[in-house]
């Protein structure tokens, strides 16, 4: 059974640090792609990053480039999203989802077939 289980989510002030983790498994990791998501109240869910299966390729939104950065451990299973310079327009819920076979890195939601649960993230000013 595939899941993708994400945690480390929590309340942090404006300009500090979190890091998400995404813990997966039931699937060949070294396969598939991972993306991170985020949904924030009457908001549709947003592409935040996406990482290659090979680690080698990583992909970031706009609005999150230069103070967000992704990882992959593969010994692990793990994929990581460390978050920097928060601000209150980070808050949202944030997802780690796989990529469907035989799709790559995006941020198109159908090219993804399975989902976390989330987990809250909330920046305060």
């Amino acid at each position: 059974e595939v899941q993708l289980v994400e945690s480390g989510g929590g309340l942090v002030q404006a300009g500090g640090s979190l890091r998400l983790s995404c813990a997966a498994s039931g699937f060949t990791f070294d396969d598939y792609n991972i993306g991170w998501f985020r949904q924030a109240p009457g908001k549709e869910r947003e592409g935040v990053s996406c990482i290659s299966n090979s680690g080698g390729i990583t992909y970031y939104g706009d609005s999150v480039k230069g103070r967000f950065t992704i990882s992959s451990d593969k010994a692990k299973n793990m994929v990581y999203l460390q978050m920097n310079s928060l601000k209150p327009e980070d808050t949202a819920v944030y997802y780690c989802a796989k990529t469907a076979k035989y799709y790559g890195c995006s941020f198109y939601r159908s090219r993804y077939d399975y989902w976390g649960q989330g987990t809250q993230v909330t920046v305060s000013s």
